[in-house]
């Protein structure tokens, strides 16, 4: 009995699916060798008095409240005592409670809550995570399948509503190897496993962990650990160090010319992978945003070349996956980092200038030009001084002549036609007038008879 002092039961609330199974009051006290389940009979449970700690969790309807559960003497415990007393630990979810507590009163218990109908409880003796071990030498950007069990007494666990309360977490820890390039890098989480039946995971409820990462970290030495874990319930697998290796890939870009295709040519390590089991796929992305995906199958040889199509000057990107097998004997399937590479825009010819004048010269020149535009404004002033002139003088010529009626120089008027015509004019009324009478330089007849009237 003194072995059962260390037992942490763990009561678990699940489905039963088949018909009840009948057991006696003895079996409901101790942790039964069979499977380790013992029915619920009218949401009673017993808890032995060698028990020091036990674990209960109890499934119960979506969002109903939390349990209480009710001692041997009729007291109650409710979730928020653990906020107060030191041997209660309780963390309430939306469909289960997780309740751990010390020293339990021995004898029947109670729970009272909504619990799951037709449910059985299973009592476990000890929780334990096992790990498939991961290889000694792994690549950056490999992607890594692992798949972790959760035993109960060394038995794989089958509960249906276990993987809502229990996840498996994987981190790589640097061992801080100053001969690696990791060194002081800490602690990496690459990922999160879940008993759903999703992805990788075969069967959800199994307590089998299935699931795949990437080694997208640096490359160097690093302590894998894997973690259970649970509200109140942690377990951790800690393997022994592994060596993340760089890609075992180099790349070199063959520029072709204006008319021809680039080349990437791709050079294996041969100490580290088998050439003749690599096969090559990806995409290329080219510089006006082209994507072109391709194919290299696996063939002899520690070299492949990638055709990539001339567009010219810009930047081109190709990304890939890898799949082969290392020099272990074992396959592998990596996403590398994009490789980048960039074409420089041609340089154009300049046309070449002639030499321009020496600095003598150019202040020879530069002096002419003041003095040919110092001379420009004289000549411009003087024309317009004289232009004011000569308007002034045809003004007062105009005005003397139209408007004052005087002669311009002298005797010499510039109106003689108009005096002229003028006196043409007045001679011709002399000579004809109404009476018949004449007017001439030779002498002036006047009329000067009455008419007989």
């Amino acid at each position: 009995m003194e072995s059962m002092r260390s037992i942490i039961g763990i009561c678990l609330i699940i489905f039963f699916f088949g018909s009840p199974v009948m057991a006696s009051e003895q079996d409901k006290l101790t942790i039964l060798e069979d499977n380790n389940e013992i029915p619920l009979f009218n949401n009673r449970f017993r808890i032995d008095h060698d028990i020091d700690k036990i674990t209960l969790l109890f499934f119960r309807r979506q969002g109903s409240p939390a349990v209480v559960l009710v001692r041997p003497d009729g007291s109650k415990v409710y979730a928020t005592q653990a906020l107060k007393d030191d041997k209660l630990q309780w963390h309430d979810e939306l469909s289960y409670d997780l309740i751990v507590m010390e020293k339990p009163m021995p004898g029947p218990w109670q729970v009272v809550g909504q619990i799951l109908p037709e449910s059985k409880i299973m009592v476990i003796g000890d929780i334990s995570l096992e790990v498939d071990t991961l290889p000694a030498m792994l690549f950056r950007g490999e992607i890594i399948k692992l798949t972790g069990r959760v035993l109960n007494d060394g038995q794989e666990v089958k509960i249906g509503h276990f993987r809502e309360v229990i996840k498996m977490q994987v981190d790589f820890v640097s061992t801080n190897n100053n001969d690696y390039t990791n060194f002081g890098a800490g602690t990496e989480h690459v990922a999160d496993f879940k008993d759903d039946g999703l992805g990788f995971d075969e069967r959800p409820g199994d307590a089998i962990f299935t699931g795949e990462f990437r080694l997208d970290f640096a490359s160097g030495e690093w302590r894998p650990e894997i973690s259970l874990t649970t509200p109140l319930i942690q377990r951790k697998v800690v393997q022994e160090p592994v060596v993340v290796k760089d890609p075992p890939l180099q790349f070199e870009v063959v520029e072709g010319a204006k008319d021809e295709s680039h080349e990437l040519v791709i050079s294996f390590d041969t100490s580290l992978v088998d050439p003749s089991s690599v096969l090559l796929q990806g995409r290329i992305f080219y510089p006006n945003n082209d994507e072109q995906a391709f194919s290299l199958p696996a063939q002899e040889g520690a070299q492949r070349i990638l055709k990539i199509s001339n567009y010219d000057w810009g930047h081109y990107s190709v990304e890939m996956d890898v799949f082969g097998t290392n020099t272990n004997g074992r396959e592998f399937m990596a996403t590398l980092p994009a490789y980048d590479f960039s074409i420089a825009r041609p340089i154009e010819k300049v046309v070449e200038l002639p030499v321009g004048p020496s600095p003598e010269e150019l202040a020879r020149i530069q002096e002419e030009a003041q003095k040919a535009k110092a001379m420009s404004s004289g000549l411009f002033y003087t024309l317009v001084a004289l232009g004011n002139v000569l308007i002034l003088l045809l003004g007062w010529g105009l005005i003397r002549v139209l408007v004052l009626k005087k002669p311009l120089f002298g005797k010499f008027n510039l109106l003689f036609w108009r005096k002229k015509q003028q006196s043409k004019n007045e001679s011709s009324e002399v000579n004809s007038d109404g009476n018949g009478s004449k007017n001439g330089k030779s002498g002036e007849i006047l009329n000067l008879s009455m008419s007989d009237d």
